[in-house]
């Protein structure tokens, strides 16, 4: 089993970075093999809204967004992180976010995914909440820890001061393991992800 792990900062080594390797030993700990992907600190272009990838299954933008869908069908739970800029999560995260959930989210459908935050006070609820809706709309389990799954400091040295969010991120690590291996015990029992049971409808609000 292996879980992809999301740096959606544009610093590498950062407090983003910091939760997620303490979530990444966590999971390694419980016999889930995890890595951790840096996006870098260019910029993603955002979603042109084509549908283009609704006929090929793949983005027109060639970028690292084509590179990560072409390898979801091999990981079996996904954490994104991000820090939190005026009460949301990084542009450049969810610029991808968009892009690999729209061109590729069907490959995430049944895998259990988890959202973490790194910011200096506040906002950290909001950008929470606008990760989570990727897993949400795309049938993802979305896996809890014992408290909000952010950590507070404005640098990676001040994130090891917050003890109690990188238990969070420890306890989401665990947790992930245990659902992961509960899904596994499913599937041996022939217990599988149900899916879409019904066509698919689509409406708007005016028919």
């Amino acid at each position: 089993m292996k879980v992809l792990l999301i740096n959606g900062s544009p610093h590498k080594k950062g407090c983003t970075n910091r939760a997620l390797e303490e979530v990444a030993a966590a999971l390694e700990k419980n016999g889930v093999e995890a890595e951790i992907l840096w996006l870098g600190a260019k910029a993603i272009a955002s979603c042109l809204g084509c549908n283009a990838c609704g006929a090929t299954g793949v983005c027109v933008q060639k970028d690292l967004v084509n590179d990560v869908a072409a390898r979801l069908d091999t990981i079996d739970g996904l954490v994104v992180g991000s820090p939190v800029y005026y009460a949301g999560p990084n542009g450049q995260l969810t610029n991808f976010l968009d892009r690999l959930f729209y061109s590729s989210g069907h490959k995430l459908a049944g895998k259990p995914g988890a959202a973490v935050v790194s910011c200096r006070r506040a906002g950290s609820t909001a950008s929470l909440d606008r990760l989570c809706k990727y897993f949400t709309i795309s049938g993802m389990p979305v896996v809890s820890s014992s408290y909000w799954t952010m950590v507070h400091g404005m640098s990676a040295e001040e994130v090891e001061q917050d003890r109690e969010g990188l238990q969070m991120m420890r306890v989401l690590g665990a947790n992930m393991a245990w659902m992961l291996k509960c899904f596994e015990a499913g599937k041996e029992k022939g217990i599988l992800f149900p899916g879409m049971q019904e066509q698919r409808v689509f409406t708007n609000f005016v028919r």
